[in-house]
């Protein structure tokens, strides 16, 4: 089977009996054959159920719109699901925001170049010009958008590059606030990386705070944009055990490199279909 030929189903509704069967048996009637399938419930008496199903599609024996008609009436409002099915055919559209940090921008392009993730990458926004060369390096564009103090202004340019090239926006160390305004335009589709020390060490240089409070775990998460500052659904977190032995730029070096990996893997699983917001936390399955 071909890579291109996988749909992608993600299911939220109330826990009840029957749900797995009425979806399999549906799909089952469609002659596609199911190749995953997780589920979870927050309770099973009154719970949350969540699903996310993955099947081929080269024997579909109808069109996706009537596939998706006739899911809507035969299972999905029996059962009050909130639902939807992406197909792999179609990938996403991916714009990379970052100022001068290049670790994480440079992982991602990395591993889009190499194939491990799955989405067309159609532009970088930075506020610093200093990456461009890199960038352009993967036959990405670059923008140089330096901002000059007028917000406003700065993200109606954005929005202008980002019109009908972006489903998915990618904060890779990108230093700047975004608008709400900004924000509601993509939800529970931008992505950020920073580092774990929050809330403990706001501000400036949160590893020297950390270095002088003696922390002894340093980590990186990635999460939803919300307007809510740092507020949204974590997707991903790792840690690593740090001691009295490393100095500030150790510790700044292993932050870095938790931040590439952490953010990589949440595009992957974001891109993948593998994670289902609900209210502000999420399920992942990954």
């Amino acid at each position: 089977m071909s890579e291109n030929s996988v749909a992608r189903l993600r299911i939220t509704c109330p826990d009840r009996p029957g749900i797995v069967a009425s979806v399999t048996n549906f799909l089952y009637s469609h002659s596609v054959n199911i190749t995953a399938l997780d589920q979870y419930s927050t309770d099973p008496e009154g719970g949350t159920f969540f699903m996310r199903l993955e099947f081929q599609t080269p024997r579909l024996d109808v069109t996706r719109p009537a596939l998706e008609a006739a899911f809507a009436e035969v299972v999905a409002q029996r059962f009050a699901m909130d639902w939807r099915i992406s197909y792999s055919s179609d990938p996403k559209n991916v714009a990379l925001l970052v100022s001068s940090q290049e670790h994480c921008l440079l992982e991602l392009l990395w591993r889009w170049s190499r194939g491990e993730l799955d989405c067309k990458v159609g532009l970088v926004i930075s506020n610093h010009p200093v990456l461009r060369e890199q960038v352009e390096a993967f036959g990405v564009p670059f923008h140089y958008l330096p901002g000059n103090g007028d917000k406003a202004g700065t993200e109606a340019r954005m929005l202008e590059l980002l019109e009908g090239k972006a489903d998915l926006l990618v904060l890779a160390r990108y230093m700047q606030i975004l608008s709400s305004d900004f924000v509601s335009r993509w939800p529970e589709s931008i992505i950020n990386i920073h580092h774990s020390f929050l809330p403990a060490f706001v501000g400036a240089d949160p590893y020297g705070q950390a270095r002088e409070r003696g922390v002894k775990v340093i980590g990186a998460t990635a999460h939803y944009v919300t307007e809510e500052l740092d507020g949204g659904p974590i997707i991903e977190q790792d840690v690593a055990r740090v001691s009295h032995r490393h100095h500030v730029a150790d510790l700044k070096d292993l932050g870095r490199d938790l931040e590439r990996q952490v953010l990589a893997r949440a595009v992957r699983w974001h891109l993948e279909d593998r994670i289902i917001v609900h209210q502000n936390k999420t399920v992942v399955f990954a």
